[in-house]
């Protein structure tokens, strides 16, 4: 059911927690399974120098999440912004069919975590 980085990022997810002082936060969630997720940013020079999060959620959440912020660390918020739940499932080399809603919670809590950090900061894209 699920492959060998699923079950990777599920056991052992990276930048699991939270930051202190982040920049940015959203909390997302998916009304049908009950997942949700939280999201903390830092941004430094335009860019995402910290993504970390906090879940309840199935493997597949939690597994998606940790690809998610390998995915977006490192990457401008434009660049960011331009990531996709597909982005996610292609990263980890594809996911159950049944489980690619759990790929979309990291990607719309990072865009909402964008978003809210541009509303603070005021910020056009």
């Amino acid at each position: 059911m699920y492959n060998d980085i699923l079950i990777d990022h599920f056991l052992h997810p990276r930048n699991v927690g939270e930051i202190e002082n982040p920049d940015a936060v959203a909390v997302v969630g998916d009304p049908a399974c009950g997942d949700f997720i939280r999201v903390y940013l830092k941004v430094d020079d335009g860019r995402i120098s910290a993504f970390k999060f906090l879940t309840q959620g199935c493997p597949g959440a939690i597994s998606t999440s940790s690809i998610a912020t390998e995915l977006a660390i490192g990457k401008t918020l434009e660049e960011a912004l331009q990531l996709t739940d597909n982005d996610v499932i292609r990263a980890a080399g594809g996911i159950p069919a049944r489980k690619a809603h759990c790929s979309l919670l990291a990607i719309r809590g990072l865009h909402q975590a964008i978003e809210n950090y541009k509303e603070k900061k005021k910020l056009q894209f």
